[in-house]
Parts: structure tokens; sequence; C-alpha cells
């Protein structure tokens, strides 16, 4: 039967007889039943939160879903704390065992802790609510990986360069720039402060004298590649800068010649020029330092005056056997035949 019909019993014709409702009727029933049912919601909604203190069953899942998720950023957070302190551990060893064992400079914090310039790369998380955590993760994650790449990269060079650690001890400056006779030189002045020769004020002396006639042999203390070669009326006057690798330098100065030029290599025991007087000096004498890391350092810490001139140039023969001879003092020249 149609929905629209509606049948009712006429006890005078003793029949059922149609009675039709009409659109107004069945638009109001139809609003009527709507309005009820949003009531009876609303009152639903009202008595299972407001009376009873209840969540919704949606608001219930989503919240401890909303747990599990900060649960496992919480868990993410502490693994990242745990491997943030292994890499600076590894970074601790880098710089002041690796880096330092072949005169590697550190690697500044601001390269290994540098961020990520340009467009911003989190602006999606700004658009969430409550987003800071998440950010605040991502943030460190990507820091991690960067540091991370670094320290890999750092790890590649003290490699790379320890393939060469047996040049090392040829490179070195450890033996005299000068042969270790005292018949021919004296210390005049050693490292650290002493009073200045021309202004009578205390001053830091950068290296060692060795003060000796004009004219004596100047040897090279270790392997290295000559960097700088300057002919000067003051200061050092005329100067030889070797640079040794793995750090270390080396200059000679106030020499009266030089026999060597910029970009040539050298080995240890190699006569590079001869002492003299030239530049801001106030005798004849030759002015050695070593610079590690381009920190000036003792140089007495590198050689050992107390050997004989006959051991020096054994030491030097065997280390550079293709270098000129030793020149020794006629003494000792006399007394060995």
């Amino acid at each position: 039967m149609a929905k629209d019909k509606k049948y009712i019993f006429n006890p005078k014709t003793l029949s059922y007889e149609v009675k039709r409702h009409s659109r107004k009727y069945r638009a109001l029933r139809t609003v009527a039943l709507f309005a009820m049912s949003v009531g009876m919601a609303v009152l639903y909604f009202w008595l299972y939160t407001g009376v009873l203190g209840l969540e919704l069953p949606k608001t219930v899942l989503l919240k401890k879903a909303n747990a599990e998720w900060r649960s496992k950023v919480e868990v993410l957070n502490r693994q990242l704390d745990e491997y943030d302190d292994a890499l600076a551990s590894l970074q601790m060893r880098d710089d002041d065992i690796y880096r330092a064992i072949f005169g590697m400079h550190e690697i500044p914090s601001e390269v290994r802790n540098a961020g990520f310039g340009g467009v911003n790369r989190y602006a999606h998380y700004d658009v969430l609510d409550h987003s800071a955590p998440l950010r605040k993760t991502a943030v460190r994650l990507d820091m991690l990986t960067k540091k991370t790449y670094v320290q890999s990269r750092s790890f590649d060079e003290v490699a790379q360069l320890s393939k060469r650690a047996g040049d090392m001890a040829s490179c070195i400056p450890a033996i005299p720039p000068v042969v270790p006779d005292k018949r021919i030189y004296r210390l005049s002045s050693t490292f650290g402060f002493r009073s200045d020769p021309f202004t009578g004020r205390s001053t830091r002396h950068m290296g060692v004298d060795f003060a000796l006639k004009p004219g004596n042999p100047v040897y090279v203390t270790g392997d290295g590649v000559v960097e700088k070669v300057k002919y000067e009326f003051f200061g050092y006057g005329n100067h030889v800068l070797i640079d040794h690798g793995f750090g270390y330098k080396t200059r000679y100065a106030h020499l009266k010649s030089i026999s060597v030029v910029e970009g040539m290599k050298v080995k240890r025991g190699e006569c590079i020029g001869e002492s003299g007087n030239s530049g801001r000096s106030s005798g004849p004498h030759l002015h050695y330092e070593v610079i590690y890391k381009d920190r000036h350092v003792n140089p007495a810490n590198y050689y050992d005056l107390t050997i004989t001139p006959e051991e020096y140039s054994t030491m030097v023969h065997n280390t550079a056997e293709t270098s000129d001879k030793i020149t020794l003092h006629p003494s000792h020249r006399k007394k060995n035949k």
C-alpha cells in the first residue's frame, strides 16, 4: 500500500475508506521528526558529556592515538639523545686525538653545528596545532644527520692521511738546522720571553737563535716543500719557510744566501742556504722557528743538540742519501783521518 494513504474503518458504511493527508501535514510531520531527532541527539550529548563527564568514543580513540604518537616521539628523542652523546664523543676523539696526531686543524664548531639556511624546511609543521614536539624532533633529526655527515667526512680525511703515516716520521722537524758542534755555534737566544736586543723591552721570541759565523750551511730539518723564499732588508731578512705537512712548518731566517726556490721539494738534511746577518739582526746568527698548526712552539722540543757531529752526519745521510754531505768542522775532519 502507498505510504501517503491511511485507511480508516467507517462504521456507517461498514467499509474501509482512504484518508489522505495534505502535503503541508506531511512536511510538518517530517520537520517535527527531524527536530525531535536533533533534540534527542543534543540531549544525549549533553547527558553523556556534561552530566556524566564522559568523552565521545571518537574523542577517546583520537586521544589514544595521540598518546601513542607522543610516546613514540619521546622514545625517538631519547634515542636521539643517546646518538648525540655518542657522536659528541666521536667528535672529541676526532679533534683531540685523530686529527691532532696528523697535525690537522680541528673542525670549527660553527661547521659541525651549522643549520640549514634558505627555505623554511619545517613550514608544514606550523599549520598543525600542538606540533612543537614533532617539529623539534624533526629539526634534531636533521641536525644529527648533518653532524654525522660532517664527522664521516672528517674520518675520511683522517683515513686518507693515515695512509701516509709512514711519511710523517721523515717530515717532522726532528734534527737541528746546523751541525751540532759547539765549536762553531752557541745558543744566543732561546724560545720564550727575552729582553729585545734593540729596545730592551721584554718580548716573546718565537724561535731559537744559533750564533755562528756567516757562511755556515743551514740544513732543512724534515722533508717538505718550500712554501716561501723572501729577500728582505728588515725583519727576518733573507728567510725560507718550509711546509712539512701534518701541521708542521719551519722558518730559517737572517740567511746570507738561499739555495732553494718556492715549490721545491726538499729532504731532511739538504742544505737550503748559508747563515748570515741579514734583516733586523744584532749579529751573525740563524733564527730557527717551528710552527705547529699555525702556532709557534719551542724548537728545542724537537731536536737533540747532544748528538755528535758524526752521528748527525750519519743520521742525515740515512734519511736523505741524495742530499749534499754535511760539512764538519775542520778539527773533526782531521780527527776522522
